[in-house]
């Protein structure tokens, strides 16, 4: 008897994986609309609702650098209905923060990586230097001497700078403002004098010839700043570091439903459609595993716990 009835349970979970999804998708996004995770949520929700069969509703829940959305997919049951797209920036502050109750391996099921996007290293017109070689070598010559803008402190661009800087041997000086856009006039003006952003952020100023991109952190040039240079090509070998946009679910989900919506998401960003709206914002499509998607969060998770040790760096 026993075993005829762990038997019709193993049939009911198979068939109710095999069913899956039953009902709307509930897609948290843990920053306001027109923001990065929300664009790229909302240009892969529609065509993952058609493959899927049922509609993916985008739900923004901002603050606590993520912490809210994090509590609400962990506490979620675990049956593919509740996702959330998160973000490098995400991963970098449960890394470094002191407080965070979550540990993204242990808490959740990483489904995929969607998409891409590269940084560009750019600095102040009113800066004297051309070249990495020639920002290195001043930086150098003058510890602390150059300031850097980031949208805050434990951000991912504050992360990915201080590495950048253990990485060449300078030190830099930290100017922490309210996002991307607020450190422009001080940038423009020279009283800040370089960040490290993403192109969809810079493009506009460098448009306008008020900040001189000098690298890329990608492995490849970018195809919207052809002429901008990657980290290695200006002697940073292995500098390639990515903003990028993932999905999770809670923990203890099916792994037949992560497959499957990892099987979708991944036909979805490569359909030219998607692709090419993605790229109009300098992202790139993915659509990784969840198996290399594990193992890459987990060596982000690695990477930026290094940085926080290193530098001190903290987030409360």
């Amino acid at each position: 008897m026993r075993f005829i009835a762990v038997a019709a349970l193993a049939l009911c979970a198979a068939l109710s994986h095999a069913q899956y999804p039953t009902r709307p998708i509930r897609l948290l996004v843990p920053s306001a609309a027109g923001g990065g995770l929300d664009f790229v949520a909302r240009v892969v929700s529609p065509k993952v609702s058609e493959y899927l069969g049922q509609q993916v509703v985008v739900d923004n829940r901002t603050g606590a650098s993520g912490a809210i959305a994090l509590d609400l997919t962990m506490r979620a049951t675990p049956d593919g209905h509740t996702l959330m797209i998160f973000s490098a920036g995400q991963v970098g502050y449960v890394a470094v923060s002191k407080s965070s109750r979550f540990d993204l391996l242990r808490d959740f099921t990483l489904i995929t990586q969607i998409s891409q996007a590269p940084y560009v290293l750019a600095v102040s017109n009113t800066m004297p230097v051309k070249s990495m070689a020639e920002l290195i070598a001043q930086a150098k010559a003058n510890p602390g001497k150059i300031n850097y803008a980031s949208s805050g402190v434990a951000t991912l661009q504050h992360l990915v700078t201080e590495l950048f800087g253990l990485t060449v041997g300078a030190k830099f000086t930290h100017i922490p403002y309210k996002g991307v856009a607020a450190a422009f006039p001080d940038l423009v003006s020279g009283r800040t004098q370089m960040t490290i952003s993403s192109a969809a952020s810079l493009s506009g100023q460098i448009r306008a010839g008020a900040l001189r991109p000098l690298a890329v952190t990608s492995a490849q040039r970018m195809k919207t700043l052809p002429d901008v240079p990657t980290m290695n090509e200006s002697g940073i070998p292995k500098f390639v570091v990515m903003q990028w946009h993932g999905l999770l679910t809670p923990a203890r989900t099916p792994r037949a439903i992560a497959e499957r919506i990892y099987r979708e998401v991944a036909k979805t960003v490569q359909q030219p459609d998607v692709a090419s709206r993605l790229a109009a914002d300098g992202t790139e499509p993915v659509g990784s595993s969840p198996q290399q998607f594990a193992a890459f969060v987990k060596s982000e998770l690695e990477k930026y716990s290094a940085v926080a040790k290193q530098t001190g760096i903290t987030a409360e």
